[in-house]
């Protein structure tokens, strides 16, 4: 499979995202510079090819600029290629998909979904490996309490705050934890 990739400005600073002919493969979060971007992201596809945008990928990004500029934008009809994801993350990443901008679940909410409260600690890692940071919003999944959690992105758990303080300034008034 061909997977193209391209750099794109943000209200958050400069993403990454590849793609392929099922959707796209990976998304990245700000780094110190381009040059990590550009390295992290051939890392992870070494035939990868620097490209302009295809039309929905273009679209895609649209989105996702939005979002992160504040506007309460549903990011849930982007198309991911998730054939490389094991099953359990995938079904993480398809509940933490609908969680609305402006509301967050817990890691416990998520696995009370589906269907063990005790896959909480597996909730968190698999959104750890999360390679669609922010279309799959694992900066809208907290810690019991109210806590932030984790967040193994660049930025840390500073950059998660920020993405969700970005999030609620503009959206509707959502439950702030849990919900159905």
């Amino acid at each position: 499979m061909t997977i193209g990739f391209a750099l794109f400005d943000t209200a958050i600073g400069a993403c990454g995202i590849a793609w392929g002919e099922r959707g796209i493969v990976a998304l990245r979060l700000p780094h110190s510079n381009d040059g990590r971007m550009r390295a992290g992201l051939r890392r992870r596809f070494p035939d990868a090819q620097e490209a302009e945008l295809p039309a929905d990928v273009r679209r895609a990004v649209e989105l996702i600029q939005a979002l992160l500029g504040g506007e309460p934008i549903d990011l849930s009809a982007i198309a991911l290629d998730m054939n490389e994801v094991p099953a359990f993350e995938r079904s993480v990443y398809e509940i933490a998909r609908k969680v609305p901008p402006g509301a967050t679940l817990t890691y416990g909410d998520i696995a009370e979904k589906l269907g063990d409260k005790l896959l909480s600690r597996d909730v968190g890692q698999a959104l750890g490996r999360n390679p669609f940071p922010i279309v799959v919003p694992c900066h809208r999944v907290v810690a019991a309490g109210g806590k932030l959690g984790g967040f193994s992105a660049p930025g840390g758990n500073a950059a998660k705050r920020r993405m969700l303080a970005i999030e609620s300034r503009h959206a509707p008034a959502l439950p702030l934890f849990g919900g159905s």
